[in-house]
């Protein structure tokens, strides 16, 4: 395995920008050396992996649990519920899912098949009139696609945004008023526009009558999921309730793929066996060259260049080409594809992309949660979800907030 790492690359592994790793390369905290070969400054892997450790381990102080019991029944309704990792979350921290919209007909039929009682409201959320659920229900929740708003206006308010998914989501809170609400989407969204997209979620979210409280980005490793994926939570308080609220508090311990993939702590057996999806013979011999948590710098110098191509000179670390990942780290971010190029996760031991129930188990969901349609939808619906345990973390945090609420307005 290549015992060094490019700047973007090392930047690329710990989540950190360049500039941060120039500037910890200036204080000592994370010293570059000179590659032999290229005289290039590099760091070493090992040193990186080291800090990468430290950061997950500090910070973080020890909490054995953040369940609490709901105090009274409380109901969810969800939007963009894709194939229920949100929604079966909430439901382990108590919280009643009295109806679930969502576009996806393969989704729907997921979410159909393990929860027959839940109502699936199935289709286009701008066909749907939510009023029935006035004053009715306890949170709303979604993970609404992101997209960007058009800025005509100086201050950006719901007209501003019709026509978006989140226009849908603030006209639903507004419809059904729940004392919380919460929206969940990817990192990304912080930088989308050069932040003027989340400013404008916020202030349509105070238009309507919410306060937006500070957001955070919730690191999936945090919260008992074997996987490195981020997730950003939107979460607003209706403006009559004087409450705080308080994300869940993050657990010292990460679990790796062989928590995922092996019988331990996170699951009583070891994955079960299912179908997934096969490399081309050309992919299985340039991968059957790379260690575990190796990727396509570990090939040989010839490989390496006619396996990247054009994009051999290009700048920029590619961690994800021709990706191994390692049993003893979580895995990296699922996608919606487990063989794409550029986002390689492939098994450690055999040379092939993890297969549909693996899939899932990086996700969090149960054994037992089937998923509908062809293997490439159900990769897709897996990719998509929120993990269950990262949901059920959140779950609690509603659950503890609604209890205080309740007590207040008795």
């Amino acid at each position: 395995m290549n015992k060094y790492l490019t700047l973007s690359e090392a930047s690329e592994l710990i989540g950190k920008s360049k500039e941060t790793l120039r500037r910890w390369d200036r204080d000592g905290k994370l010293t570059a050396v000179r590659e032999p070969m290229s005289n290039y400054r590099v760091y070493k892997r090992a040193e990186v992996q080291l800090l990468f450790t430290d950061f997950l381990v500090n910070d973080i102080k020890e909490i054995t649990t953040n369940f609490v019991e709901p105090e009274n029944e409380y109901s969810v309704l969800e939007l963009f519920a894709g194939a229920g990792g949100l929604a079966v979350g909430m439901e382990k921290a108590g919280l009643k899912c009295v109806a679930l919209n969502e576009i996806d007909k393969w989704a729907c039929q997921t979410l159909r098949k393990n929860r027959p009682n839940w109502k699936v409201m199935e289709g286009d959320i701008k066909e749907f009139n939510f009023t029935e659920y006035h004053n009715k229900v306890d949170v709303v929740t979604g993970g609404f696609p992101c997209q960007a708003f058009s800025y005509a206006g100086k201050k950006l308010g719901l007209a501003d945004a019709r026509g978006t998914l989140f226009y849908e989501f603030a006209r639903v809170v507004k419809e059904v008023n729940p004392p919380i609400c919460i929206g969940e989407n990817v990192r990304g969204l912080l930088s989308h526009e050069n932040g003027k997209t989340l400013q404008g979620m916020i202030s349509i979210l105070d238009e309507i009558g919410y306060n937006v409280v500070p957001f955070q980005v919730l690191k999936a490793i945090n919260y008992k999921v074997p996987q490195k994926r981020e997730r950003l939570i939107l979460v607003g308080i209706r403006k009559d309730i004087d409450l705080k609220y308080e994300y869940p508090k993050p657990y010292k311990k990460i679990y790796n793929l062989k928590d995922a993939l092996k019988k331990g702590d996170l699951f009583e057996t070891n994955v079960p066996k299912s179908e997934g999806a096969k490399y081309p013979k050309s992919k299985i011999d340039v991968l059957d060259l790379v260690p575990p948590k190796g990727y396509w710098r570990d090939l040989p110098l010839d490989i390496q260049k006619q396996f990247m191509g054009g994009s051999f000179n290009l700048g920029g670390g590619k961690t994800g080409i021709a990706r191994r990942i390692g049993w003893d780290e979580p895995c990296l971010t699922l996608t919606c594809s487990p063989a794409q190029k550029q986002t390689e996760r492939c098994h450690p031991d055999e040379t092939r992309p993890f297969t549909v129930r693996e899939y899932a188990r990086i996700q969090t969901f149960p054994d037992e949660w089937k998923f509908e349609g062809s293997i490439a939808q159900q990769y897709k619906q897996i990719g998509n979800a929120v993990p269950v345990n990262l949901g059920r973390e959140v779950g609690y945090s509603i659950v503890k907030f609604l209890n205080r609420y309740y007590k207040l307005k008795k």
